[in-house]
């Protein structure tokens, strides 16, 4: 009695080529979608900032990680001599520069 019953039941149609490119479509959507609110303007941040650390020059008044706020004094390779006030000077790596503030901000 089972076994007739099993016998008599149509196996199922396996996927289509079709349906399966259709079930990855919202995978790929989710990608660009993440890639033109995420990625993207990541990079874009980062390249500016790389170039904001490369045009770095003496008396340029800066804002730090940190939150300082001074003039540097003299510019290395990787490290930056800040003039906070009269006679306080500190070293900071260049990437810890957040900021560029208009030249005259300092008093």
């Amino acid at each position: 009695m089972f076994i007739s019953n099993a016998i008599a039941q149509t196996a199922a149609a396996g996927p289509t080529p079709e349906s399966s490119l259709l079930s990855f479509l919202p995978l790929v959507a989710m990608f660009v979608v993440l890639y033109f609110i995420m990625i993207r303007p990541q990079m874009k941040r980062q390249k500016e900032h790389k170039a904001m650390i490369e045009a770095l020059a003496k008396g340029d008044e800066v804002v730090t990680a940190g939150g300082l706020l001074g003039k540097v004094n003299k510019l290395g390779d990787s490290v930056l001599h800040v003039e906070l006030a009269q006679g306080v000077e500190v070293q900071v790596q260049r990437s810890a520069v957040v900021q560029v503030l208009p030249k005259g901000t300092l008093k």
